[in-house]
């Protein structure tokens, strides 16, 4: 019964995430047209205009595109940290035998695009800080792809890209946390720690009253923001806080439900007593509300309410505000022949691959893992190519490599977005062919 619920919710998150991907796409290309257009300097105008949020010398007055990357996309952070700690607790990565073959093939594809990116990037220091940028796979775009290539994709492969694409993430937010850190502020750094044991308390003192949780969250934030950490990570720190347990197992929701149907069909028979009858039906829905709530975890109703507002909103108000490229002024050729844009471009295209193909057989090879059921290694290849689809996380992860405006920082676009469009069209392309011919094999 177990499985039966936790392969409806993985279904209908990865619906969610396909067509998130969908949108992305098109957010993305839109945000290309307009920074081309004869009104592009509407475009980088409007990230540079300036919103206050506060009173006095207690406001925050940042311009919209720090607002999004800082502020919104702590919400993205925190949805990744919900889903890492649920996949940790009962999802793929709940046991070592599960996990193994997702955890060899992320590091595999975290290092050889980091590899690829260094040795075209060596001889240049500051170049050299975009190694992290080709190592992260886009969950949204990935799935999207997959969901694209046709319904044969079994099941157990888009749980694999999955569980792959959120180790990939938690491997970024520890690249993010560690690497792209500017000089510390000791004091907003203990401020922040002390709000994060505060949670971590508040977990264990059985509270699961979301908004104590918001509230430590917020200081949490604050804290980062001024700390020199970059203020996303406070989204994936309180997301390790929020309270993973239900009050009620499923066996007791199982009870509380049948009662409170038995007690509905009992009101529903005394007809004759008309206002004893409606009593009875108005206290057994509630029961069955407080039911539904209970069985519940908090986890699971932060990450349930939170993945329509970043998949729809969030992610494509990103997409928008960084892909945005202007290429008018700019020598294409170099652009494109630059060691950061090659050096991306190459280490998502060809460094994921090769990183998640190898390592996968490595580690099924070695009898470190096993290949899920009914998938090939020609799917596993397929989904390889998939991973180099970087988007959201590289371009996260380009815009704290590098300063706004700079050569650089568009390079690095560049690279990610070609490397992306390509890993994400190849990829497409294998896909459709390795469910073709298992088609074909079945009806055989």
């Amino acid at each position: 019964m177990l499985g039966e619920v936790l392969r409806g919710r993985f279904e209908a998150f990865a619906e969610i995430e396909s067509s998130s991907g969908i949108l992305l796409m098109a957010c993305a290309l839109l945000a290309m047209l307009w920074a081309n257009s004869p009104w592009a300097d509407s475009y980088f105008a409007l990230w540079h205009h300036h919103i206050s949020i506060g009173f006095n010398s207690y406001s925050l007055d940042l311009d919209l595109h720090h607002w999004i990357n800082d502020g919104l996309m702590a919400l993205f952070f925190f949805l990744v940290g919900l889903e890492i700690k649920r996949e940790i607790l009962i999802g793929e990565l709940s046991t070592l035998k599960q996990a193994m073959l997702p955890i060899v093939a992320a590091l595999g594809g975290m290092l050889v695009p980091a590899l690829i990116y260094f040795a075209f990037n060596q001889h240049s220091p500051e170049a050299t800080a975009g190694w992290g940028i080709p190592m992260a796979t886009d969950i949204a775009f990935a799935l999207g792809v997959l969901a694209l290539a046709g319904r044969g994709v079994p099941v157990a492969l888009k749980v694999f890209l999955a569980a792959l694409a959120i180790i990939d993430d938690l491997g970024a937010v520890l690249v993010i946390a560690i690497f792209y850190t500017s000089d510390l502020n000791l004091s907003a750094l203990w401020i922040g720690l002390g709000a994060f044991g505060l949670a971590a308390l508040a977990n264990l003192a059985g509270i699961r009253a979301l908004p104590v949780y918001m509230l430590l969250g917020l200081v949490l934030w604050l804290a980062l923001f001024q700390s020199g950490i970059h203020a996303t990570i406070a989204g994936v720190l309180l997301a390790l806080t929020i309270p993973a347990r239900s009050r009620i197992g499923l066996a007791d929701f199982a009870d509380k439900v049948s009662r409170s149907l038995s007690q509905l069909k009992l009101g529903l028979k005394k007809l004759d007593h008309k206002h004893q009858s409606k009593e009875l039906q108005e206290d057994s829905v509630m029961d069955l509300e407080s039911a539904c709530q209970q069985v519940e975890s908090p986890l699971e109703h932060m990450e349930r309410a939170l993945h329509s507002p970043v998949a729809y909103f969030i992610m494509p108000v990103f997409a928008f505000a960084n892909a945005g490229i202007a290429l008018g002024g700019s020598n294409l050729g170099a652009l494109l022949l630059s060691p950061v844009t090659l050096g991306t471009l190459l280490g998502l295209f060809l460094g994921k691959q090769l990183g998640v193909y190898s390592f996968s057989w490595l580690a099924v090879r070695l009898k470190l893992a096993e290949l899920p059921a009914n998938v090939s290694w020609k799917q596993v290849y397929a989904v390889s190519l998939l991973c180099g689809i970087g988007f959201t996380m590289s371009l996260f992860i380009s815009n704290l490599a590098f300063s706004g405006g700079s050569e650089l920082l568009d390079q690095a676009k560049i690279g990610v977005l070609l490397g992306s469009l390509i890993s994400g069209t190849a990829g497409f392309m294998a896909m459709r062919r390795t469910t073709a011919s298992a088609a074909k094999e079945s009806s055989a």
